[in-house]
C-alpha cells in the first residue's frame, strides 16, 4: 500500500482514507473531536478532519494513561493519536458514514489544542442564524457542508484554469489599483499617500485592461479576477467578487458563445461527470421581455406571456382603452392551468406584487365548467371579447387568466415577477435541472428618466449591432448592440459583448452619452490614444464566479461559497 500524499510527521493519513484494507495496521491520525461518548469501560471519540470522520476506541487496559486523557476531551479539542484498525462487529457497523465498517484502537494520544464549548455545534449548523455564524466564521468552515462548498469552489477554478489553457488562452494578471472613470459611480475609492487628494480606484471589472492586452497582440486571455462594487448586498451579490473574465481577438459573438458553452461542458463533464445539452436556446432580448417579463428568463418552467391587446382594441374598458392609446400601451398575460390552486385572498396578493413593482393593478379571469368566465371585470367583457380571449390564449375549463395592462416594460416586468412567484409557489420548478439561456441583442442605449439624457445599457465599448447602426445618428434608442448574456435557472451568470475597434465610432458613442471632450481626455484619453495604433476586432464576456459556484452547488446564498464574505452590513 503506497503512503498517502496527506502523509506528515503528524499523521501517516487522513481519517476519511481508512477502510477495512487497513485491517491490523498501525496509523496515525490528527484532527478534531466530533464528538465523545464515555460507556464507562470504554471511551468512544469521532476524530474529524476534512476528508471524513473515524471513530477511536480508548481501552484503559490497553492504556490506562491515554485512556484518562480522553475522559477530559471536549468536542473541538485537536488531537494526534497512534492505534491499530480493526473491523467492528456487524452489530455496530455504521452504514452512514464511508469508515463504518472499521475502528481504531487507540494506543497513545497527545492533546494538540484546547477547545472552549463552541458556540454551536457542527450538525447543528442549518438552525443557527446566518449572523451567528459569520461571528464565528472559523467553526463554520469546519461544517462538512462549508468543507464541501469551498473544495468545490477551487474545483471549478481549477477546471476553468485547465479548459482555457487547453483552448490557447494566457492567464494575465491586471492592476487592481486604477484611474476612476466616469462609469465608475459605484467604485471603491483608495486615497493617494504620496499625492493628497487622488484616489485609486478598485477595479469593478478588469475590462479595459483586457482590451489594451488585445490592443497589444495577445490574441486570447483570461484571469480569474478580484472585482469591486459599493452596491447594496443581496443573496447573490457582495461588494467584494471573483469574476471570470476573457477577451479574444479576431472573433465573432458565435466564437464567444462557443467558447463559454465549452467551459460550461467541460466543467460539468469533470466534477459532476454530467453532459450538457448544447448548443444553449438563444433568445433575443425584446421576446425574451415579451415572453418571460425578464431578461434573466427560468426556462425550467412553461408559464409564459402572451399578449392580448389585439383582444380589447376595441373594449369599452376605460383602463383598457386609456393603456392602448399610449404607442408603448399593451394588454398581456399569464394562463394559470387550475384555478383553484390559488384562493381569494391569494389573488388579492398577486395584485398588490403588481402594485407595488409599477402597474397600475391586476385583473383576474376563472374560467368555469361551462366555460363561462367569472370576475370582477366579466361583466365589462363583450361577447366577442370572450370569445378572442378563449381562442387567442387556447383556453380551457378551471383555467385562471392573469391580466396585466400598463407601459411595455412595466406590463412585461409585473408579468416576469407574478411569474416567478407563481412557480415557486406552485412547486413548478425542477431543483435538479439547469437550464442554460443566451438573451442577446440588448439595445445600446436607454433613457435614463431621473438623469433626462441617454445612458449606455451595457458599458460605452459596446460595439453596435450592424443592421441598426444606421440610427445612431437619428435615432439612437433604435440602435441594438452585440451583446450577449449567459443565464441558468434565471440567474444572469454573465454578459459581454463585441468592442468598438474604431476611435471615430468611440468617439461618436461618448458624444452621444453627452460626455464631453474635456471628460473623454482626462478619462479615456489613453485608451483612445490606442485605437489610432491597429486595434483588431475582439470581444468578451465576464462571468460571476461565485454565483457559478453556488447555482452549481445548489446553494440559495452565495457567502456559503465564500471563505470570508461581508455581512449584509457589508462588514
Amino acid at each position: 500500500m503506497t503512503d498517502s500524499v496527506f502523509k506528515t510527521g503528524m499523521r501517516t493519513n487522513l481519517c476519511g482514507e481508512i477502510n477495512k484494507e487497513f485491517k491490523g495496521r498501525e496509523v496515525t491520525l490528527s484532527g478534531w473531536v466530533n464528538k465523545r461518548r464515555d460507556h464507562g469501560k470504554l471511551i468512544f471519540l469521532d476524530l474529524r478532519d476534512f476528508s471524513g470522520i473515524v471513530q477511536l476506541i480508548f481501552n484503559p487496559n490497553i492504556n490506562k494513561n491515554s485512556y484518562n486523557t480522553a475522559k477530559d476531551i471536549r468536542s473541538e479539542y485537536v488531537i494526534r493519536i497512534n492505534g491499530k484498525v480493526r473491523m467492528r462487529s456487524k452489530d455496530t457497523v455504521n452504514p452512514s458514514i464511508p469508515t463504518g465498517e472499521i475502528e481504531i484502537v487507540v494506543k497513545d494520544i497527545i492533546i494538540l489544542g484546547r477547545s472552549k464549548t463552541p458556540p454551536f455545534m457542527l450538525e447543528d449548523r442549518n438552525k443557527i442564524e446566518e449572523n451567528t455564524r459569520l461571528k464565528y466564521r472559523y467553526i463554520d468552515l469546519r461544517t462538512r457542508q462549508m468543507q464541501e462548498n469551498i473544495r468545490l469552489r477551487h474545483n471549478i477554478a481549477e477546471a476553468t484554469r485547465k479548459y482555457f489553457n487547453s483552448k490557447g488562452f494566457l492567464e494575465i494578471e491586471t492592476p487592481i489599483m486604477a484611474k476612476s472613470t466616469p462609469e465608475g459611480a459605484r467604485d471603491f475609492l483608495v486615497p493617494s499617500r504620496m499625492n493628497p487628494g487622488k484616489f485609486y480606484a478598485l477595479p469593478q471589472s478588469p475590462q479595459l485592461f483586457k482590451q489594451i492586452l488585445m490592443f497589444s497582440g495577445f490574441d486570447r486571455c483570461y484571469q480569474i479576477a478580484r472585482c469591486f462594487r459599493d452596491e447594496d448586498l443581496r443573496a447573490d451579490r457582495q461588494p467584494e467578487f471573483t469574476q471570470i473574465d476573457l477577451e479574444m481577438s479576431f472573433v465573432e459573438v458565435n466564437d464567444i458563445i462557443g467558447i463559454i458553452e465549452g467551459l460550461f461542458s467541460y466543467i460539468f463533464k469533470e466534477i459532476f461527470n454530467k453532459k450538457l445539452k448544447f448548443p444553449f436556446k438563444r433568445i433575443k432580448w425584446k421576446d425574451s421581455m415579451e415572453i418571460y417579463g425578464t431578461d434573466k428568463p427560468d426556462l425550467r418552467f412553461s408559464l409564459t406571456i402572451k399578449d392580448i391587446s389585439n383582444v380589447f382594441k376595441k373594449s369599452e374598458i376605460k383602463i383598457f382603452k386609456d393603456i392602448l392609446k399610449n404607442n408603448d400601451g399593451c394588454i398581456k398575460s399569464i394562463v394559470i392551468d387550475d384555478s383553484s390552486n390559488l384562493t381569494r385572498k391569494e389573488l388579492d396578493d398577486l395584485v398588490e406584487i403588481a402594485k407595488n413593482n409599477g402597474a397600475g393593478g391586476l385583473a383576474w379571469i376563472k374560467v368555469d365548467e361551462n366555460m363561462d368566465f367569472q370576475s370582477p371585470i366579466a361583466k365589462y367583457l363583450s361577447d366577442a371579447e370572450k370569445k378572442d380571449l378563449i381562442k387567442t390564449l387556447s383556453l380551457k375549463k378551471k383555467n385562471l387568466i392573469l391580466v396585466v395592462a400598463d407601459k411595455f416594460l412595466i406590463t412585461c416586468q409585473t408579468l416576469g415577477i407574478i411569474r416567478k412567484y407563481l412557480a415557486e409557489k406552485l412547486k413548478l420548478i425542477n431543483q435538479d435541472e439547469f437550464n442554460f439561456v443566451w438573451v442577446y441583442e440588448f439595445p445600446l442605449f436607454e433613457w435614463n428618466e431621473n438623469e433626462k439624457r441617454i445612458t449606455s445599457v451595457n458599458h460605452p465599448f459596446t460595439k453596435p449591432d450592424e443592421n441598426t447602426a444606421g440610427y445612431l445618428d437619428t435615432d439612437p434608442l433604435k440602435v441594438n448592440s452585440q451583446t450577449y448574456d449567459v443565464i441558468l435557472n434565471g440567474v444572469e451568470l454573465g454578459g459581454g459583448s463585441l468592442r468598438i475597434n474604431d476611435a471615430s465610432l468611440q468617439k461618436k458613442i461618448f458624444k452621444i452619452l453627452n460626455i464631453d471632450e474635456q471628460r473623454i481626455e482626462e478619462n479615456f484619453g489613453f485608451f483612445i490614444k490606442a485605437m489610432e495604433y491597429g486595434v483588431p476586432p475582439h470581444g468578451g464576456i465576464g462571468l460571476g464566479f461565485d454565483r457559478l459556484v453556488m447555482l452549481l452547488g445548489k446553494l440559495n446564498n452565495i457567502r456559503e461559497v465564500i471563505a470570508f464574505p461581508k455581512t449584509q452590513s457589508a462588514v
